[in-house]
């Protein structure tokens, strides 16, 4: 596992289709139709510790086709206080294989929600590189804690992109 990444002020950054980069903080996504780390129900944003793991987290779902084609944003937002962050190391995790890119459990949703509710940032390992980070935002309990610091218009490297 990488050391953890921040040093002094700590940003996150989520990449999001423009249509909703003016709820980018909003965490209706994961309210409504739950995530790797929440049931349904809670707020949550996901977010990643550096840019390149927020672009590879959005691309294991939709694919850098869809990011060729389809304008997104990259939002960076500070966590305004570090101490607030609880940090969730691989060895916490009751089953190392929630790290392993599957069917998401509902004992996993379940362990996190529980986190989530504690906690207004959690730091987790990241699925789809276990060589960075994932920050999960509980809207509930961050308010006022964490502020937008820049977002702009996201272009895709097109070498990314297979020619057939």
């Amino acid at each position: 596992m990488n050391p953890l990444p921040w040093d002094g002020a700590w940003h996150a950054w989520r990449l999001d289709r423009e249509v909703f980069k003016d709820t980018w903080n909003s965490g209706a996504g994961a309210q409504q139709s739950g995530g790797r780390w929440n049931p349904p129900g809670r707020r949550v944003i996901y977010a990643s510790a550096d840019p390149s793991t927020a672009i590879l987290e959005v691309a294991a779902h939709v694919g850098f086709d869809t990011l060729d084609r389809v304008p997104h944003v990259l939002t960076c937002f500070e966590v305004l206080d570090s101490d607030l962050i609880k940090v969730v190391q691989p060895e916490d995790m009751p089953n190392p294989n929630w790290f392993i890119a599957s069917q998401t459990s509902p004992n996993q949703q379940q362990f996190s929600d529980e986190l989530l509710a504690q906690h207004p940032f959690v730091l987790i390992p990241s699925v789809v590189t276990r060589h960075s980070w994932n920050l999960l935002v509980s809207c509930d309990l961050a308010i006022d804690h964490f502020k937008l610091v820049s977002q702009e218009r996201f272009g895709l490297d097109t070498r990314l992109i297979k020619n057939t």
